[in-house]
């Protein structure tokens, strides 16, 4: 059932008395008088509410009427119902004859009044709702997968979709006073709002402070140029609208699209990573596509143990000689961008053919390795990626 709280109940009351000349009560399911033009009688017990209440009916009191209706006064009193249900009673104090050419009209304004209130709580609740969700889809925090499957089905969610999770983090928000990052969160909420605004099937929650998630459909199969380039269509766009209700800087990061829960959750950790990944190489860039860092996201997990030990090795040499210029450090790292070709190679680095093909006899010198075999080509790259 549709209740009324007091603020709404007094927004209804100064709204009615600035059309009509009389005094209104706004009563709630027990006949408690909750606003009133009259601030005394707020919180008294209102028998003629009461008795329209009982009825489901209006109900008329007359000067006459008032003396076997103890505590009573005269007017009218106006059931509201919002979907059809009762929720309370609209009081006009006055003379029946006087106050009833106004009833209709103030009961249809409170009415409306009411409707708003309870679509506006609908659409509160469903943003709970939907917000909740992909928290859970975050943080795992023991809802059964069956459950998390109903849940999905109330969404509305085909979960055999494949779907990315974006990551919007604002460094260090939790840092400084309190001031800034109840600032940040009122902004995160801005961008939440605008987005739904945008794309209404888009699913959103804040996570942390200074951190808010997005679950996206992105397509999981085609060619890898085609949906590295929709990745970063998609993330400009998000990324754009976020930056109008942003004052801090903020990262937008983009994790592998799979379908499932879990596949949901693994997205959200891919996308983390893809940011650490991308800010480790580019800390001016604001925007990272797992499609474009899968490699060195996926290599990632090899940063501890002695497999990365080993791998570290392979640069060792190679960087204590080049420790001050970092010539042969970049050289390598331009040959493997352009695809190991000699002359594209030289022309990005501004040197002559014949200058990078001793630099490479160099890294290979170095390295012990032969950049011709495939196997130590990849084992320099895999290295380089962990750098």
């Amino acid at each position: 059932m549709q209740s009324i709280d007091f603020p709404l109940a007094q927004d209804i009351v100064q709204r009615t008395m600035h059309i009509i000349p009389f005094s209104v009560n706004v009563i709630d399911a027990r006949g408690v008088i909750l606003a009133s033009g009259d601030p005394q009688r707020v919180g008294d017990l209102h028998p003629g509410a009461q008795l329209a209440l009982a009825r489901r009916a209006s109900v008329e009191i007359g000067t006459a009427d008032m003396a076997r209706l103890p505590g009573t006064r005269a007017g009218i009193n106006l059931p509201l119902a919002v979907r059809g249900e009762i929720c309370g009673v609209l009081g006009l104090t006055g003379e029946p004859d006087d106050v009833r050419q106004f009833g209709e009209l103030v009961r249809a304004m409170a009415e409306m009044m009411l409707e708003q209130a309870r679509l506006v709580s609908e659409l509160q609740h469903e943003k709970r709702y939907r917000e909740e969700f992909v928290f859970q889809l975050v943080y795992r925090t023991g809802i059964s997968d069956a459950s998390m499957q109903a849940w999905a089905a109330r969404l509305a969610l085909d979960l055999r979709v494949p779907r990315a999770m974006f990551v919007l983090e604002i460094p260090d928000a939790g840092e400084g006073p309190g001031e800034r990052l109840d600032q940040v969160l009122t902004q995160l909420q801005q961008v939440q709002s605008d987005l739904s605004a945008r794309w209404p099937a888009l699913l959103t929650a804040v996570v942390s402070p200074g951190e808010l998630v997005l679950l996206d459909a992105f397509p999981a199969s085609g060619p890898q140029q085609a949906r590295a380039a929709q990745a970063r269509q998609r993330l400009l766009e998000l990324h754009q609208v976020a930056q109008q209700a942003l004052t801090p800087p903020a990262t937008l990061s983009m994790g592998v699209a799979l379908p499932g829960l879990d596949g949901a959750t693994a997205s959200y950790e891919s996308a983390k990573q893809t940011a650490r990944v991308g800010r480790a190489r580019d800390g001016a860039q604001a925007t990272f596509s797992y499609l474009e860092l899968s490699l060195p996201v996926l290599l990632s997990g090899l940063q501890a143990g002695w497999q990365a030990e080993q791998l570290r090795q392979t640069l060792a040499r190679l960087q204590a000689h080049d420790r001050k210029s970092g010539t042969l450090m970049r050289t390598l790292a331009a040959w493997f961008r352009h695809h190991s070709h000699p002359m594209a190679t030289a022309r990005a680095l501004h040197i002559h053919r014949n200058t990078l093909d001793y630099r490479l006899q160099k890294i290979a010198e170095l390295t012990g390795l032969d950049l011709d075999d495939t196997d130590d080509r990849l084992l320099l790259y895999v290295a380089l990626q962990l750098n």
